[in-house]
């Protein structure tokens, strides 16, 4: 089992500075990167404090510089916001700029709010749609003279520019779910992210499955699998207690960005109620703390053992939880020093 670090900005009060966030977000980067992580993944989000980001990959090539080993990944890139002549150059521009550290995690995207802002009009099935043609096309234009007549993109042979580094190109990672994205995914050639958001361990079983019923159908090279997950190394059962409490308010203000109903100022999302958060049963901390990987130094140690003996080759480390800094950071450092040796 491999392990890496899955971070975002995280903004939830007005008094909080841009700064700060970036001086934070560098310095959980930097202990992953210390403690030999394979690799930082960072996404890419529009308009929103609750994730900052609007170009992982000025995120990663900023990282470049503050760390020596870690593999750069974008966690992922949205794909219908991106044209794949500039999305090859980009990415293949940061691998150079990096020392070919780059990897390229691409998805469809999943918040309304940024599609109605940055494409008015689509939906999810048409993102998708747009995320399977883009995806090939992009090792195509790295190998050169690539031209093309589909759907959504035409263009005449075409050769990024820059080439990457990393010979025959950055990995490319898809963030997939249903039985079809797999499918999708392993039969190019890419690897594959996936969560299971507050799901808990029968949806980590199901999509392995899915992933391996793909393989089952692909004569060509297994690809990676990674799970990202929700993780919190606590110090004793009362810290447990209140990790949960904390991923319920996130992933309470999770599903209000993602309905896309209440107000936005200034980024921000209207404030949500202890009484409407408490309504929201689904993400009570009971069913969280049973469901993320959230307990113990043995108690995770003892979950992530369960995602390997599954056939997971990443467990990704998701901190964005709406914790304070110094809660990432210990929690961070626990898992460190406590989780990761249980696995070398």
């Amino acid at each position: 089992m491999e392990f890496s670090l899955f971070a975002h900005k995280e903004r939830l009060t007005p008094d909080q500075s841009h700064q700060q966030l970036s001086d934070e977000f560098i310095t959980l980067c930097k202990m992953a990167d210390e403690a030999k992580m394979r690799a930082v993944w960072t996404g890419e989000h529009h308009g929103m404090d609750f994730t900052i980001s609007p170009n992982p990959l000025l995120e990663l090539v900023n990282l470049a510089h503050h760390t020596s080993h870690v593999k750069l990944g974008t966690g992922t890139v949205i794909a219908p916001f991106w044209h794949p002549i500039k999305l090859a150059g980009e990415v293949a521009s940061a691998d150079l700029i990096t020392n070919g550290r780059i990897e390229l995690g691409i998805a469809r995207g999943a918040y309304s709010y940024e599609y109605e802002r940055l494409m008015p009009g689509m939906d999810a099935w048409e993102a998708g749609q747009r995320m399977r043609e883009l995806a090939p096309l992009v090792p195509k234009l790295w190998e050169g003279d690539c031209a093309h007549d589909g759907e959504f993109f035409q263009f005449p042979a075409t050769t990024s520019a820059p080439k990457p580094l990393q010979e025959d190109g950055p990995p490319i990672w898809i963030a997939a779910r249903d039985p079809n994205s797999h499918e999708f995914g392993v039969h190019n050639g890419f690897n594959i992210q996936v969560t299971p958001l507050w799901q808990g361990i029968e949806e980590i079983e199901s999509l392995i499955a899915r992933f391996n019923a793909a393989c089952d159908t692909h004569e060509g090279k297994r690809p990676k699998i990674m799970l990202l997950h929700h993780t919190y190394v606590a110090k004793d059962a009362d810290d447990v207690d209140r990790a949960a409490k904390e991923l319920s308010r996130f992933y309470c203000y999770f599903g209000a960005w993602f309905q896309n109903k209440r107000p936005v100022s200034q980024g921000l999302i209207q404030a949500l109620s202890e009484e409407e958060m408490a309504a929201n049963t689904m993400m009570a901390p009971e069913n969280l703390k049973r469901d993320l990987t959230i307990g113990t130094a043995q108690e995770v140690i003892d979950q992530i053992k369960r995602y390997e003996d599954l056939g997971y080759d990443e467990y990704s480390f998701w901190i964005d939880s709406g914790m304070s800094f110094e809660r990432k950071r210990e929690s961070l450092a626990r898992f460190i020093d406590d989780v990761m040796p249980a696995f070398q």
